[in-house]
């Protein structure tokens, strides 16, 4: 049971895990057939309905469970070409807030995470060409808060975005099979 589960990192006990074995199963189920539905993923594990909406609600509420909406792919929608771009920063004028905002307000910036090292910013765009993605480029850089920009395009998508294994792992851990 996961509340036997003892996980440690270099600061010491990590707290409690915020999902059972039930809530694995429950992400899995969601993660591999996202259409399966509240009464399809019940009668699946063999609960009950109340069951699986009940922890969906929690998942949802702690912010395991980000989202129930739809995996969509920029390529499909018409923007095949994907870059990341390290941003610097003017230091001491408001912090990130209004390079953020910026950025919000640019459609083809798909994340924003602040960095260490010798960026500040790492931000993941898409365009529809490569003059397109320059016309992204240059309007993430057209913010006074802006300093400098460095962009890799991504030529070939290896490992996309993923929780699956991180779901399994836990579960494995949480039945007490070893780790890998």
């Amino acid at each position: 049971m996961l509340d036997t589960l003892s996980m440690t990192s270099a600061a010491g006990p990590a707290a409690r895990p915020p999902v059972d074995p039930l809530d694995c199963r429950i992400l899995l189920l969601l993660l591999t057939e996202p259409g399966v539905g509240v009464l399809g993923a019940s009668r699946r594990l063999g609960v009950a309905r109340g069951t699986v909406q009940a922890r969906l609600d929690r998942l949802q509420r702690t912010g395991v469970l980000r989202s129930m909406a739809p995996d969509v792919d920029p390529a499909a929608l018409g923007y095949p070409v994907t870059a990341f771009c390290t941003l610097e920063i003017r230091q001491g004028r408001g912090g990130h807030s209004p390079v953020v905002e910026h950025l919000a307000a640019i459609p083809e910036v798909l994340e924003a995470h602040t960095i260490t090292g010798s960026g500040d910013v790492l931000i993941r765009i898409v365009g529809r060409d490569n003059a397109d993605l320059q016309r992204v480029i240059d309007r993430v850089v057209d913010d006074a808060h802006v300093t400098r920009a460095s962009t890799v395009i991504s030529l070939a998508t290896r490992l996309d975005h993923r929780t699956i294994p991180l779901v399994e792992h836990l579960l494995d851990l949480a039945q007490g099979e070893p780790a890998p």
